[in-house]
């Protein structure tokens, strides 16, 4: 849960050993149901034990858990071992349960934790890379590893309100140059079996790793975090002193230890950029797909299907260009000469940024009574990404808030150069990360009473994505660019850029395009910044399968609206369906039909 990302990731972590103090969130009632919602529990404990991080990133790392705080989780080989044999016997427990007998939303729960198991047995079953499992063949790169997440995770989910917090704090310091350690065995056994990251992605997390270990320890964002945190709650103690300890006997040796092992491979890493010149490189792809948008297309229609939408796409931006006065050169041409206008690339420029997007997301979040029935509790927050992970780090991602509501969402912008965030994108970026995209789903999902605990900490790029992408369109019906043209050319400009994500991931991992090839495809035909291209092929090559989960999950959002208003004709209410599909929490997109089903259904239709 350290962003949405690595929770897609994580979401179905394994291994067994049953824990206590667990708010049961499954109503127990009776034959199969109960087995079932036993099995939940069980399977939250499970997590909660193997992953220490979940339990703070749900803010449950007090009371009965509070032993969770100082501990990370454990990636050696023996628990990840352990882990790969618990999701086996896990999915097997849950495939002896009668699917027949289960309705509604046990129903839709049954399908939605099956599927994310068998995704996950089967790619442990298959490859090793990483640790087992797909999506992320690279234990270390330029998007993956601890060093790259885990200062951010300290100092902005793990709490300090009293001296507890703070020794747990220090704990889970040297938790991380453990992890870091096994991190390195893991990426040491993937390059004997012939698994190296391409050059520019070790050089890339070249870059930021070194930028992390030339930072002084007094300016280090671990030590700063705990000096200014205890300082804010008047707890006493030297704890810049020791954390300082920690950091160069523990933190930067095992860090060194990460780059001495980057640096050793360099010379022997290829420039091929896909998956497919991996062992078994190709069938890794299609369960990374799999994985990630939920569906069963190809790779080949993937491609087909980013083709054809770029066009559709490119035809209807024309429109609005030429409304504007805009009428010469491509339409990529022409988003380029938008793109001009931007902020200065200050730092009081930037700051001033920060504050236009937090009042265009309250002006946004005046209108959302309108489209949606039930409305989060949890405030969002808009932040620059860290400097010292922006030259990896996507253009905006999003962190969702605690379950207690304490800990706000985090829309996460990157301002490591304004010139790749133009002002005419700025809007849609601020609806897909914020309102009403990624925190009004999550933090729903989060608040939606009824759901095991285990759905809500599952995640699925298609659904989550699909429904950031369907939530930009949404704005143009909303109003919210009604007086913007230029802002609604922004909103295709990044449907554009999901249509060329289909284009170019499957150009990569399956038909062997170039590095080169893709971020010649993408700069061209959206007018983008070539560094800002870069930075989303080599986020592409780290992270296989993973883009093309946006517009395959807006094209079935999109689908399922329409049957339901066709089905309901004057009976559809906008904010019923919207309801209906978060407030059941995220799961595969052949589910998520299911549940919009059972809406219709519900409603006196027929699915």
């Amino acid at each position: 849960m350290l962003n949405r990302r690595q929770m897609m990731f994580a979401s179905a972590a394994a291994g067994f050993a049953a824990t206590g103090g667990l708010p049961s969130l499954a109503l127990a009632r009776e034959g199969e149901v109960a087995k079932l919602n036993a099995l939940f529990d069980e399977a939250m404990a499970i997590q909660l034990r193997q992953s220490p991080e979940t339990a703070t990133g749900l803010g449950l790392d007090n009371g009965d858990l509070a032993w969770t705080k100082g501990l990370l989780g454990d990636r050696s080989f023996a628990a990840i071992e352990a882990g790969q044999a618990m999701t086996s016997k896990q999915l097997a427990a849950l495939r002896a349960i009668d699917r027949r007998a289960l309705k509604g939303m046990d129903a839709v729960n049954y399908d939605t934790v099956e599927f994310i198991l068998s995704v996950q047995d089967e790619g442990n079953k298959k490859f090793t890379y990483a640790g087992g499992g797909s999506g992320a063949p690279y234990a270390l790169s330029q998007l993956t590893g601890s060093y790259q997440y885990m200062p951010d995770f300290l100092d902005t989910q793990h709490s300090i309100e009293t001296k507890a917090d703070a020794d747990a704090y220090l704990s889970r310091m040297e938790g991380f140059a453990r992890l870091m350690d096994q991190e390195t065995a893991i990426a040491k056994r993937d390059i004997a079996d012939g698994v190296i990251p391409p050059d520019f992605v070790i050089d890339k997390a070249l870059i930021q790793m070194r930028a992390f270990a030339d930072t002084p320890t007094a300016e280090a964002p671990l030590v700063k975090s705990i000096a200014r945190r205890t300082k804010d709650k008047k707890i006493a103690g030297d704890w810049a002193g020791e954390a300082s300890k920690i950091y160069e006997n523990s933190v930067l040796p095992a860090l060194k230890r990460q780059i001495a092992l980057m640096e050793s491979i360099r010379p022997k890493a290829t420039h091929d950029a896909g998956v497919w010149r991996l062992k078994g490189g190709a069938d890794y792809y299609a369960l990374s797909l799999k994985n990630y948008t939920t569906s069963t297309l190809t790779p080949d229609e993937i491609h087909q299907l980013g083709l054809d939408m770029v066009k559709s796409i490119e035809a209807e931006a024309d429109k609005l260009f030429k409304k504007i006065g805009m009428t010469k050169g491509t339409v990529g041409d022409r988003m380029r000469k938008l793109g001009e206008d931007f902020y200065p690339n200050t730092d009081e420029a930037k700051e001033q940024l920060i504050k236009d997007l937090n009042e265009k997301a309250k002006w946004i979040e005046k209108q959302l009574p309108a489209y949606f029935g039930q409305l989060p509790k949890a405030p969002l927050e808009i932040r620059r990404v860290p400097k010292a992970i922006e030259a990896g780090a996507p253009g905006g991602y999003y962190n969702s808030p605690s379950l207690d509501g304490k800990r706000p969402g985090i829309y996460w912008i990157n301002l490591r150069d304004t010139k790749e965030q133009a002002k005419y994108t700025l809007t849609t970026l601020t609806v897909h990360e914020g309102v009403p995209g990624h925190h009004l789903q999550l933090s729903l999902s989060n608040e939606a009473q009824g759901l095991p605990m285990i759905r809500k900490i599952i995640g699925f790029s298609g659904y989550a994505e699909g429904w950031a992408l369907y939530s930009e369109q949404l704005a143009v019906e909303m109003g919210i660019y009604k007086d913007d043209p230029r802002g609604q050319i922004g909103m295709l400009h990044d449907a554009l850029f999901r249509a060329v994500r289909l284009v170019v991931d499957t150009g990569m991992h399956h038909k062997k395009w170039s590095r080169e090839q893709a971020i010649k495809y993408m700069a061209e035909t959206m007018g983008d910044e070539e560094s800002g291209a870069i930075t989303e092929i080599e986020r592409y090559v780290v992270w296989p399968g993973q883009a093309c989960s946006y517009m395959i999950g807006k094209i079935v959002f999109l689908r399922a609206r329409a049957k339901a208003q066709k089905a309901l004709g004057k009976k559809f209410d906008i904010r019923e369906f919207h309801d209906a599909a978060l407030l059941s929490g995220m799961t595969p997109l052949t589910v998520l039909e299911q549940v919009v089903d059972n809406y219709i259904v519900a409603k006196g239709g027929k699915a």
